[in-house]
C-alpha cells in the first residue's frame, strides 16, 4: 500500500504527458477549482456566523468546526487547485468534504442529490492522480527538471 501512495504523489506523474495533457489539467483544475471555491466555499465563508450553530455535524466535532473544515477545504483548498499549489495536497481535504456530501449528508437523498458532490469527487480524484501539470505553481517551485 506504502508504494500505491508513494506512486500516486510522487512528482513524476506531474511531468507525464505532453503539452496538451498539461493544458487539458489546467483547465480541469481551474474551472473544478473556481466552481468549488465561489460556488460553494466562499458564501460558507461569508455567512460562517450564521450557519456555524445550524451546519450538519456528522462525526459529532461539533457544527462550526465541520463548518470550518468545509470552508477550508470548499475555499482555500480550491484556490490553492487553481493554482496549482500543493495540488495533490489541497485534493485530499476535496476528496474527503465530497465522500462525506455524497455518502454522508445526502446518503439517503436520491441520487440526484449525490451527482453534483460525486461529479467534484471524481475531478478531484483525477487531480490527485495526475497532478497539476506543467502549468502550475508545483512545476514552478519544483527542484526537479521537468519536461
Amino acid at each position: 500500500m506504502t508504494r500505491f501512495w508513494d506512486w500516486i504523489l510522487s512528482r513524476n506523474i506531474i511531468a507525464g504527458g505532453g503539452t496538451l495533457t498539461s493544458i487539458g489539467l489546467l483547465v480541469l483544475r481551474v474551472t473544478v477549482g473556481l466552481m468549488m471555491a465561489f460556488g460553494h466555499g466562499l458564501g460558507k465563508l461569508v455567512s460562517y456566523g450564521v450557519r456555524a450553530a445550524n451546519f450538519p455535524d456528522p462525526f459529532g466535532i461539533g457544527s462550526p468546526v465541520s463548518l470550518g473544515m468545509v470552508v477550508f477545504a470548499e475555499f482555500f483548498c480550491s484556490l490553492a487547485l487553481v493554482l496549482g499549489f500543493l495540488t495533490r495536497s489541497a485534493a485530499i481535504p476535496l476528496i474527503i468534504a465530497m465522500l462525506v456530501a455524497a455518502f454522508v449528508i445526502h446518503g439517503d437523498d436520491p441520487f440526484g442529490r449525490k451527482e453534483l458532490a460525486l461529479m467534484y469527487l471524481a475531478s478531484f480524484v483525477v487531480i490527485l492522480i495526475a497532478g497539476p501539470g506543467k502549468y502550475s505553481l508545483d512545476r514552478l517551485f519544483s527542484r526537479k527538471q521537468m519536461p
